[in-house]
């Protein structure tokens, strides 16, 4: 090898040497440590505070082997130090650093100065304090103790960002990697603030069950519902569950950043759903609807909605009724609600009835009116009707304003085949018998027919006395041919 090559070569063997020497100074400190196991980069330790000295807060690791922690971690924002000798403190292992044990307390992320803290600390798996410089060509410049490196856009934050809000602002950052001697650099918040959800949704998982009441904070409003966090989870607050009162706007109710308290109705930890009402935190209207809107009372309210089969009341917040298209027309048929009453029209109504677990009031435009007493007929009786409809198995005769009664095409009197459609249209009178009663349901059945024969044999029978009579009257049969010749031409002139 030429003299040139060796000179070359001397500054890397100079570099290895170092490097040698302070592994093997790491080596010698974890053989010197007695806490129980050797420490690993990272590992969590409880120790006693020794002695505070300049800058550096020193604690006891067992037998002769003592760390260092930066004073700066137990300075508060006042500049009051809040540790002193005797406390136990937790603290997390980082590296060897000229024989002495540095460790941090992460409080703030470990406060690196140099490549090698850097390099420590990526090794560790510790944070590190950097402040956001300016923005560079994808991602931020950060200063870690004034070394330059590097935190793309993505790893900014949670959702990633490219804000210039971040400027000027120090965070802690994780180092996830640590190349070409420090020259690449490259740094994520996003993944502390990952591990950070992560502990708090944990600690959610041991303490939240369904009925309890939580605090959270608006993040968006959707038309669906409402996005809440709760402290490291989301959290959806249904549009069913804002209000008692269906007519509500969200947007009038809550706002974006706005602290709520609501319920928890549902908890879904394998898909890390969480439900919340805020009508819970209420309450129910429907509970006293009974009390409030009794039978056959009077009340108002506004039309809020129309449909086909009627028209909804909001009668006061979370309680609409119903009243049906048969209670709307006051007796006369109508198609549609639209042709009596229209949304947003005052409304005085009677209520019919209240049904408080399905959450129902029905409701008239009239007030209800008892049905007329049906006086039902005897079997027997003759009867007078016009025909109200004609169906395929018989004829349904009207007697009066209650009474409807069915003619059996069996009992019409009329030959096989016979179309009572047109032979009977509606409006035909006529004169039936009630043949059977059924009081509970109130039905008659009628016969035609029955009155047809009755009236064959009154006039037969008015016939026979009638002969008997001239008989008796002429003393003999001579006029017989004469009286049947009468009947006749009576009958024919009726006919």
């Amino acid at each position: 090898m030429s003299d040139k090559n060796i000179e070359n070569n001397a500054p890397d063997t100079e570099k290895t040497e170092v490097k040698r020497e302070q592994e093997e100074n790491f080596a010698a400190m974890l053989d010197q440590c007695s806490i129980g196991e050797r420490l690993y980069p990272g590992q969590k330790v409880r120790a006693k505070v020794v002695s505070v000295s300049g800058d550096l807060v020193y604690i006891d690791l067992g037998g002769k082997s003592e760390g260092a922690v930066d004073l700066a971690e137990f300075i508060n924002k006042e500049g009051v130090t809040i540790v002193r000798e005797g406390d136990e403190i937790e603290a997390f292992f980082v590296t060897v650093q000229d024989g002495l044990m540095i460790l941090t307390t992460l409080v703030g992320g470990y406060s690196a100065i140099t490549l090698n803290g850097i390099r420590d600390a990526c090794e560790a798996g510790v944070p590190v304090n950097g402040e956001v410089k300016k923005e560079i060509k994808g991602g931020f410049e950060v200063s870690v103790g004034g070394v330059r490196c590097f935190c793309p856009f993505s790893h900014i934050d949670l959702k990633g960002g490219r804000e210039s809000v971040y400027l000027g602002r120090t965070f802690p950052f994780k180092v996830l990697e640590y190349g070409e001697e420090g020259k690449k650099i490259v740094l994520s918040r996003r993944v502390l603030l990952e591990q950070e959800k992560e502990a708090k949704v944990e600690k959610l998982k041991e303490n939240l069950t369904v009925g309890m009441d939580v605090t959270a904070e608006v993040k968006s409003i959707q038309k669906f519902g409402v996005f809440v966090d709760m402290g490291g989870i989301d959290a959806l607050i249904p549009v069913s569950e804002i209000s008692w009162d269906r007519s509500v706007n969200t947007g009038d109710v809550l706002s974006i950043g706005q602290n709520i308290t609501a319920r928890i109705i549902s908890l879904d930890w394998e898909k890390n759903r969480l439900a919340l009402s805020l009508k819970a935190m209420q309450p129910d209207p429907w509970a006293s609807a009974g009390e409030k809107y009794p039978v056959d009372s009077r009340v108002s309210g506004s039309i809020v909605r129309l449909s086909s089969f009627g028209a909804f009341v909001r009668l006061e917040p979370g309680i609409e009724g119903l009243i049906h298209i048969s209670n709307l027309g006051a007796g006369r048929r109508i198609n549609h609600p639209r042709e009596v009453v229209g949304a947003g029209q005052w409304v005085d109504v009677y209520v019919l009835s209240v049904d408080q677990q399905n959450r129902k009031i029905s409701l008239s435009m009239q007030p209800k009116v008892e049905p007329a007493k049906i006086i039902l007929p005897a079997v027997g009786d003759i009867l007078d009707g016009i025909v109200e409809k004609v169906m395929p198995y018989g004829i349904f005769l009207k007697m009066n304003d209650c009474l409807t009664g069915l003619i059996p095409n069996q009992e019409m009197g009329t030959p096989s085949g016979t179309d009572h459609r047109r032979m009977f249209p509606p409006g035909t009178a006529m004169q039936v018998a009630v043949i059977d009663v059924d009081a509970a349901s109130n039905k008659v059945r009628l016969s035609r027919k029955a009155v047809l024969e009755k009236t064959a044999q009154d006039e037969f029978k008015q016939y026979s006395e009638s002969v008997k009579n001239s008989a008796e009257s002429s003393g003999g049969l001579g006029s017989l041919g004469d009286i049947f010749k009468a009947k006749l031409k009576e009958k024919e002139s009726q006919g």
